[in-house]
């Protein structure tokens, strides 16, 4: 009879039918006894198969289990652990519910091989993350993919040698390889040990380990921990340098280091959110916190001037990229207030901004010096208001959402052409820039009222100058660079063609009120009213007040400076039209009237050449005076041909 039909014959043996009641009690018992029996026969013989296992690997057990590592000598060796390990923890589940004595002593005999199968499990947790510390760096991770990258898109293959690209390509694919057998092992472990409630144990190692990992991370990117007052205290060199070094690092901290810890940290407790949120926490949170509040701390340095507001709007310009990733790595509650800190890093930055733009129109208008600029030249606050105003033009988006909520605060006494003259710069908007009208309206306004304070700062400083003619030159120079800065910039997608357009028609009317009062009086001379004179004596006199109106116009202006060529050519050629051919007219009538004369030659003093010559030297400025000039061969000689093409006129 074969085994299998004995076992049945045991178990499905018919009862006589006499005593069939108490038979049946009687065979019921030995039935249920087998069954625990057999049950028990098998958690017994599981712990046995678990003991020779978790014994061999003992770390407590034999010097070799304590020195190597079960996942490196075999990996199939290690899978049987695991299997052993659950198993145990299967009969021990089973003897818990047994009330036996040999129940009771299996249990203690499996709570001791689990105590050993766990500090076996922990060393091999802790050995895997310490031997793949550089495999396991995000940054690392992040770099050989970079590389790989780059060796697939290499636009010219041909360059390198065959064996280079195969040895790199090996390369990078070891190192991937290597980090997801690590990321396997740390998770098939992890999920052992949790299930097994060991799973404090795992995570101490795991949150010690990867803490310093993140904490070397940010170190080798060149962020060392600084106190807030530490920071508070550098000056500002040493700060910007640390600033630039957040902003060249920042994408890498975020993307890279903290998002490839968060993508470990899911893998590796992958069997349970809760530890899997916790650790992250834990290991991340502090780090990126210290991370992302660094540009608070700059934004809260006191004392700062207006200068150092682009490096503000560089730190606000790399928030809102990196922010839906911030919000994407640290979404769980345990990790809101990384997201809470990126949000008021920029909200704080967003305020030093303002308040910096507030002291620089503040320091426009408190701009004390007196003395009036050599020759009518650019006034040093032209260039820097200027120059500061075409780098703002560039953060154009940042100041969109930063004065989003911030309309402008005008004067209520502001004049309505001043008033017309700000909010009148509805140019359509360049695709460069987000936001559209809104851009226009929110941010265009504040431009053209810096630059508003600006020219009336200007027409202060033309009040101490005591030739009215060199005032009006002063301010069409100064206007003039204006809007050559405004056409040339991000400033012209601000402030529009109508802008321009205005304040060109401006320097116009500067240019026409100087040439009026420099050159009224020797115009006049020119064309004497009511006509010609009538006369030798009159004649004689007539080119007296000529030459003595010339003479000093010229001298009066020898200093005088426009540093813009084209305003230059164009002055002059103005003056050149009207003055020239009105001359040339009482020249040839005096020089035919007075003919024979002895001291002819002094009462013609000037030729209707010698005209277009003196204008032609005009505008480059006094070399003597110590102010700026322009005065190079090349724009002297345009302007003097440019002149003695006007000077050949017949009147």
């Amino acid at each position: 009879m074969s085994p299998a039909k004995g076992l049945r014959s045991i178990f499905l043996r018919a009862s006589p039918k006499h005593g069939h009641r108490r038979e049946t009690s009687r065979e019921t018992a030995p039935s249920t006894s087998q069954h625990h029996s057999f049950s028990a026969t098998m958690m017994e013989e599981n712990i046995q198969n678990a003991e020779e296992i978790i014994t061999k690997w003992d770390p407590e057990a034999s010097s070799y289990a304590r020195i190597t590592s079960i996942f490196y000598e075999s990996r199939e060796e290690a899978r049987q652990f695991l299997r052993a390990v659950a198993e145990l923890q299967r009969a021990m589940h089973y003897f818990m519910g047994n009330s036996t004595v040999s129940g009771a002593k299996s249990l203690v005999r499996g709570q001791t091989l689990m105590k050993a199968a766990m500090r076996r499990l922990q060393k091999e947790f802790y050995q895997i993350l310490s031997a793949n510390r550089d495999r396991l760096d995000p940054e690392s991770v992040t770099a050989s993919d970079r590389s790989s990258l780059s060796l697939n898109s290499c636009s010219s293959i041909s360059d390198l040698e065959d064996d280079e690209i195969t040895t790199a390509k090996e390369s990078i694919d070891e190192v991937e390889r290597v980090s997801m057998l690590a990321m396997a092992d740390l998770s098939s472990i992890a999920e052992c040990m949790i299930s097994c409630g060991y799973g404090k144990e795992c995570v101490d190692v795991y949150k010690t380990i990867r803490r310093s990992i993140v904490d070397e991370g940010l170190y080798k990117l060149g962020f060392d921990r600084l106190s807030p007052a530490q920071i508070q205290k550098l000056n500002w060199d040493v700060l910007e340098l640390r600033i630039r070094n957040w902003l060249a690092v920042s994408k890498v901290a975020v993307r890279t280091l903290f998002a490839g810890e968060r993508a470990l940290c899911d893998h590796v407790f992958a069997s349970s959110s809760s530890i899997r949120e916790s650790s992250f926490a834990e290991i991340a949170r502090d780090p990126a916190i210290y991370f992302l509040g660094f540009p608070e701390l700059v934004a809260l340095k006191p004392k700062m001037t207006p200068e150092k507001v682009f490096r503000l709007l560089d730190l606000y310009n790399s928030m809102p990229e990196l922010l839906p990733e911030i919000e994407s790595t640290f979404s769980h509650d345990s990790t809101a207030a990384v997201c809470t800190q990126a949000r008021s890093s920029l909200a704080r930055l967003a305020e030093a901004v303002r308040a910096l733009l507030f002291d620089f129109e503040t320091a426009i208008k408190k701009e004390a010096s007196k003395a009036p600029v050599p020759g009518g030249g650019l006034h040093p606050l032209t260039r820097y208001t200027m120059n500061y105003l075409v780098f703002l033009a560039d953060y154009g988006d940042a100041l969109l959402e930063i004065y989003a909520d911030q309309p402008l605060q005008m004067p209520s006494s502001l004049p309505e052409p001043l008033f017309d003259a700000i909010m009148g710069t509805s140019a359509p908007p360049s695709p460069a820039y987000r936001g559209g009208e809104s851009f226009i309206s929110s941010v265009s306004p504040r431009f053209a009222w810096l630059i508003l304070v600006l020219l009336c700062k200007l027409d202060s400083k033309a009040e101490a100058y005591p030739e009215v003619p060199l005032a009006y030159l002063f301010l069409a120079n100064n206007l003039q660079y204006v809007v050559n800065k405004v056409r040339k910039s991000q400033l012209m997608d601000i402030l529009g063609d109508e802008w321009v357009s205005k304040n060109e028609s401006k320097v116009r009317g500067y240019a026409r009120n100087y040439e009026r009062l420099a050159w009224g009086n020797v115009l006049a001379a020119a064309a004497p009213s009511p006509g010609l004179p009538s006369d030798a004596a009159s004649a004689r006199e007539a080119l007296c007040q000529f030459n003595e109106a010339f003479a000093d116009a010229c001298k009066e202006q020898a200093s005088w400076i426009v540093p813009h060529g084209k305003m230059r050519d164009e002055l002059k050629l103005s003056v050149a039209r009207k003055l020239i051919p009105a001359y040339r007219s009482l020249h040839q009538y005096a020089e035919n009237m007075l003919r024979g004369e002895r001291d002819l030659s002094s009462v013609l003093r000037f030729t209707p050449d010698d005209l277009g010559n003196y204008l032609s030297d005009l505008f480059f400025g006094d070399t003597t005076s110590g102010s700026s000039t322009i005065s190079t061969s090349d724009s002297s000689k345009r302007s003097r041909l440019a002149v003695s093409s006007v000077s050949s006129l017949k009147g």
